[in-house]
């Protein structure tokens, strides 16, 4: 219960007119395309879907994302089901 206290999660999600969106408490991207970004967050596994989305911004030491684009929807997983889809995307740039 004290680590909560300690490092309370910070997670937002602001959208702009359905074509830019920010997210606060990003960990890690996993998968991205012009049609869907997947990422976990402070809050659980995200997927955003839409069309032509692009991001113009990943900084993970701040945990801030930014993406522009038609969006659609956005999606909360289960941690379990989502994980099996495969590993990191920024963990397979970087091997």
């Amino acid at each position: 219960m004290e680590d909560k206290m300690i490092n309370p999660k910070n997670h937002n999600i602001i959208m702009q007119d359905r074509q830019n969106l920010s997210i606060t408490g990003v960990l890690d991207v996993l998968a991205f395309d012009e049609e869907n970004v997947d990422i976990e967050t402070e809050m659980g596994m995200l997927t955003i879907k839409g069309t032509d989305l692009h991001v113009n911004k990943l900084n993970l030491e701040k945990k801030e994302l930014e993406i522009e684009g038609e969006i659609e929807s956005l999606v909360y997983h289960d941690g379990e089901s989502f994980s099996k889809k495969g590993n990191s995307f920024l963990g397979k740039l970087f091997k």
